[in-house]
């Protein structure tokens, strides 16, 4: 772990911070009284001059460049890989500790991978970046995590039903725009997903991986195993669906020793990050519409799998831009702050 320095409150920067997550940033930094001296809002070009408020008080959008980090403790990025193998290193070099959203470092060696639930003493291994997984992958683990503890998991089958608000921004405004086409009687338009999300599913999300999986799925793969620190295999199918936030999983696993019904339903009321929604016979399970604006990863549909010997399956929502990106990403540097 690099030297960084406690302080009774920091000079935060965020990258991307005209975007959805970004929004998500700020909302959460304020909402959480995370102890902030100074805030710095970067982003492109584009976007810089735009005015953003945060504790009531309004800020500049700056440019994003080489001096943008000088004086900064903290920088959160979530502007995409491209900008984080631009920017993070120089964010190091400047000290700041940098906590990335993207998918640039999350399968280095030397950058930990968290969730604060799940892996929380990973963090303290960084040597300036710490990675925030994809979003599918921490709303699948936090539950994981006891399982794993108590069974030891071997295998997951896991399908998502993953929210526009995956796209950014402009992936939820797409879905609102072909809604009020529809309502209008107008031509439905699309430019954010390659098919018209309203009313319908699209069985694909990131490009091809090469081996019939996408790379969002073989993100789900590799970085499961680097969280859990375990070579279980994860088999995943990734969709996208007409919902504006939250993303939804079922998932299926196989363990190694069995868990019965009411140890799981246990072990899930147990868990840090989870809340358990479990009454079929009253209609109450998991749903985005739980999930949206909330923290916690709701589990429910839990049984005993009548497929697979030690099978155990479950369904979980869990807000994508919240526990799913920002969420997460501001719990690490709390979890840091307060060691």
């Amino acid at each position: 772990m690099v030297n960084f320095k406690l302080k009774s409150s920091y000079t935060v920067a965020i990258v991307g911070a005209t975007g959805a997550v970004g929004d998500t940033f700020i909302r959460l930094l304020e909402e959480r009284k995370f102890p902030i001296s100074d805030i710095r809002m970067l982003a492109s070009p584009k976007s810089a001059g735009k005015k953003l408020m945060f504790n009531s008080k309004e800020y500049t959008v700056e440019e994003l460049n080489d001096n943008s980090f000088n004086g900064v403790d903290i920088a959160f990025f979530s502007a995409g890989g491209s900008q984080s193998l631009a920017y993070a290193h120089k964010a190091v070099a400047a000290g700041a500790l940098v906590i990335d959203n993207s998918s640039a470092f999350r399968m280095e060696e030397d950058v930990p991978l968290v969730v604060p639930e799940v892996n929380p003493e990973d963090a303290f291994k960084h040597k300036g970046i710490i990675a925030n997984p994809n979003c599918t992958t921490i709303i699948m683990v936090v539950p994981l995590k006891v399982l794993d503890n108590y069974g030891k998991i071997e295998k997951v089958i896991v399908s998502s039903y993953q929210s526009t608000s995956g796209a950014g921004a402009l992936g939820m405004q797409e879905l609102i725009d072909q809604t009020k086409a529809w309502a209008d009687g107008k031509e439905i338009e699309k430019s954010t997903f390659p098919y018209q999300i309203l009313f319908n599913i699209i069985p694909q999300i990131d490009s091809p991986a090469g081996n019939g999986y996408t790379k969002e799925e073989m993100k789900m793969y590799h970085e499961t195993r680097k969280i859990l620190h375990s070579d279980l295999k994860v088999s995943a199918t990734c969709v996208r669906v007409p919902v504006l936030s939250a993303h939804s999983e079922s998932v299926t696993v196989i363990t190694e020793k069995k868990i019965e019904l009411s140890k799981a339903l246990e072990l899930f009321a147990s868990a840090k990050g989870v809340k358990v929604l479990d009454e079929l016979d009253k209609k109450v399970y998991p749903m985005p519409l739980d999930a949206a604006g909330q923290d916690l990863c709701y589990v429910g549909r839990v049984r005993e799998d009548i497929a697979y010997e030690n099978g155990l399956t479950f369904f979980v929502s869990g807000d994508q831009l919240r526990k799913g990106a920002a969420t997460n990403a501001i719990q690490i540097a709390e979890l840091i702050i307060s060691n």
